[in-house]
């Protein structure tokens, strides 16, 4: 990673500076264009082979200090992926990060081909817990996590990211898995498994992945955790402002990805750009 008046280069790519949107909350950018324009990459939502209707709801249920989501990875498919919205991402300026999500690992590659050279960055995620299928499954088990790598490694040419799980495992096994493989960058943490209850009917009414606030402490364990593992890593989990994002940076983070903050305020990326920068810039000073 090399760094010059807020610009940074991960994986032999420029980015404008550190800060993401992360996957699921932003959808593919395109509403919010200048805050797009504002940040180093949009992370796009989950990219299925097929389309996706998603859960039925309750989809999101507001918990004291982040929520529960059971978005379900509610997608148009790939191929109206290629066909109606890279087209639309192609105005944008600020690099395109593929949030990439397979039931198979034959489905992984399958998407990755067919997208190819279209985005900068590829982002697999095998880590989604909001779905029965699939991903939360692969997150956890390192063989089909280096399955996945090794086999879409072999069909692009393309930076690629895993994004990792916490759940019930140990994210510095898994990654030390990927980049053996050959990965160019690690993300983490998605979200935790989170549940509510309806009191008044006594049953369940969500079950899904928890961010927000809530789980900022844990993800800042997780990236310290891995911060030696030889590639760049993408920090998320509970970041609201500038001192958050500043946090995952020094718990060994090259950059950052916003989510559920964008919830609660759709322009909360360019702020933390703002803080992170003057944050960076009053530890450079002090440093020299």
């Amino acid at each position: 990673m090399t760094e010059r008046d807020g610009m940074i280069k991960l994986f032999g790519i420029p980015f404008k500076n550190r800060v993401f949107t992360a996957s699921g909350v932003f959808g593919f950018g395109l509403k919010y264009k200048a805050v797009s324009n504002a940040v180093g990459a949009v992370i796009t939502k989950g990219i299925t082979l097929k389309p996706r209707q998603g859960n039925p709801p309750p989809r999101i249920y507001e918990t004291p200090s982040g929520l529960i989501n059971w978005v379900g990875l509610e997608n148009p498919g790939v191929d109206m992926f290629c066909k109606h919205i890279i087209p639309e991402l192609k105005v944008l300026k600020t690099r395109i990060i593929a949030n990439v999500a397979g039931f198979s690992v034959d489905e992984y590659v399958r998407i990755v081909e067919r997208i190819e050279d279209r985005v900068d960055v590829f982002e697999l995620n095998v880590s989604c817990p909001n779905v029965q299928e699939g991903g939360a499954a692969f997150g956890q088990n390192p063989d089909i996590v280096g399955a996945v790598v090794t086999r879409v490694r072999k069909v692009t040419k393309c930076p690629i990211i895993v994004k990792l799980t916490p759940n019930f495992c140990d994210p510095l096994v898994m990654a030390k898995v990927c980049v053996d493989k050959g990965v160019d960058g690690i993300s983490l943490i998605n979200t935790l498994y989170g549940m509510a209850f309806d009191t008044e009917a006594g049953k369940p009414l969500i079950t899904g992945g928890l961010s927000g606030p809530a789980i900022k402490p844990f993800a800042l364990y997780c990236v310290n955790r891995i911060r030696d593992v030889g590639v760049p890593v993408i920090g998320m989990g509970g970041i609201m402002c500038g001192k958050d994002a500043y946090e995952f940076i020094l718990a060994g983070a090259s950059a950052v990805a916003v989510g559920s903050a964008m919830l609660r305020d759709p322009e909360a990326p360019i702020a933390i750009v703002r803080e992170l920068d003057r944050l960076l810039n009053k530890k450079n000073a002090n440093s020299n």
